[in-house]
């Protein structure tokens, strides 16, 4: 595997564990629905997981660290 695949792989990989730890801070400002969204039943209670609020986060923070530390 090259060079560049694997930093592409690992900047997937830091987006989706980024998206999967700030999914509960996205849920807490109760967005939009957008495709993509599921929901996940927990007992009698439902909540709405959003996938690409949390996604959008999650990149939005990454490229804000990569400015700032230029």
């Amino acid at each position: 595997m090259s060079t560049r695949s694997r930093k592409l792989i690992m900047l997937a990989l830091i987006l989706v564990i980024g998206a999967a730890i700030l999914a509960p801070i996205v849920m807490a400002f109760d967005p939009e629905r957008l495709p993509g969204d599921f929901i996940f039943s927990w007992g009698k209670q439902n909540y709405l997981i959003p996938v690409i609020w949390s996604l959008c986060v999650s990149a939005a923070l990454g490229l804000l660290y990569f400015f700032y530390r230029r």
